[in-house]
């Protein structure tokens, strides 16, 4: 019993114990390959539902603070080519976003419509399947019910491994070799340039400054309120932000004589590290209360939910790599921007061993990021 009281004391008490253990086990769990497919970042998700389950619970901040992390990272990753390449591509991740969000938001349409799923709770599967936190803030809004918190947390488990174990299976059913598509990739996009220019005044040697002005600049943008219809409200929160401000910054490279850029792998260092403390903030949310939706409403919403994650990758691929005709990459990476997924992107980039799918991934997610918004309120009021 002593023993016992010292485990639940020492350990499962101490938050930072608790915070390391779990990316320690998800990353031995990450690494675990099946068929040649491996979960990777997201075995941390994984890990951390279990630990939800059993009651333990990580501050809120720590996902939001990984989540900033992530997507200023990607953000300045991804500027020094993204306009250049949204410019060129701009009508094509258009295109797949409206898809990809407009495919799920028919199969949401329909399963509540047919199989007499509850709006509140549809809805909040659907923010789930795309992993989309401002749709699950639409859902609650719309609907005025908190079921749709529930639903969200139906979705959301399969909303994030479905997108990952997605970007590794379709090369291998395609029979693609990633190394020779690699080299074509490498031969039509542009090197980024990560020098620090002699020519400015660096405020520190890691980055810390740039990296700092970017997410409070990104947080302001974030709190923008912009009106929609019926009196509803869109933002881009902590995830759009901080992203179009490491996109800027990336992108401009300098504030004056101020010099702004940071050496990639400084970026990759925080990109990770923001990547897991996300995901294992976002599992343990979600873990405390999973058996207990299985219990009440069944297996089959989890079915529902797979089905909307499921569908918008489907069509939005064959969009991009048969009608569009963009590359594997490009194609892969407009998938997780237009499906909201930041720990998919995590893996594209582990897989390809490359940054630069990091610019469909940016230039999808904004389209995305409105549409399923839009969509979940479109949709209530077809309902209510």
């Amino acid at each position: 019993m002593d023993i016992i009281n010292w485990i639940s004391t020492t350990i499962f008490s101490n938050t930072l114990l608790m915070i390391f253990l779990i990316i320690m086990i998800g990353f031995v769990v990450g690494r675990i390959r099946l068929f040649g497919i491996e979960l990777g970042d997201a075995g941390v998700l994984l890990v951390a539902l279990v630990f939800g389950h059993f009651g333990i619970q990580i501050p809120s901040i720590i996902k939001d603070l990984g989540l900033i992390c992530f997507v200023t990272s990607v953000g300045f990753i991804a500027g020094p080519n993204f306009f250049k390449n949204f410019k060129k591509y701009l009508l094509s991740y258009i295109l797949i976003g409206a898809i990809i969000i407009l495919s799920g938001a028919l199969a949401c349409f329909i399963e509540i419509q047919f199989f007499n799923i509850p709006v509140d709770l549809g809805l909040g599967m659907f923010a789930g399947a795309l992993t989309s936190t401002p749709g699950l803030a639409a859902a609650i809004e719309t609907t005025g019910s908190q079921l749709a918190s529930i639903g969200y947390g139906i979705a959301y488990p399969f909303g994030v491994i479905g997108v990952v174990l997605f970007v590794q299976l379709v090369p291998k059913l395609l029979k693609m070799d990633i190394a020779k598509e690699k080299e074509k990739y490498k031969s039509t996009s542009t090197s980024r340039i990560t020098k620090i220019d002699k020519h400015y005044f660096a405020m520190d040697g890691l980055g810390f400054f740039a990296f700092s002005l970017a997410i409070c600049l990104g947080l302001l943008i974030g709190n923008i309120q912009i009106p929609l219809p019926q009196g509803a409200v869109f933002s881009f929160g902590t995830s759009g932000g901080p992203l179009i401000a490491g996109l800027l910054i990336g992108h401009y490279g300098h504030l004056g004589i101020i010099d702004l850029k940071i050496e990639s792998h400084n970026l990759v260092q925080m990109r990770e590290f923001g990547l897991v403390l996300f995901l294992l903030g976002a599992g343990t949310a979600a873990g405390s209360g999973f058996i207990s939706v299985v219990q009440e409403y069944g297996f089959s919403l989890f079915i529902f939910g797979a089905i909307m994650t499921i569908v918008p990758m489907f069509f939005g691929f064959i969009t991009a790599f048969k009608f569009l005709k963009l590359n594997l990459f490009d194609s892969l990476g407009s998938i997780t921007g237009g499906m909201t997924s930041t720990p998919a992107l995590g893996t594209l980039i582990n897989l390809t061993k490359t940054d630069d799918v990091a610019n469909s991934y940016a230039a999808t997610y904004p389209i995305a990021l409105v549409l399923v918004v839009l969509s979940a309120q479109f949709i209530s009021l077809l309902f209510l």
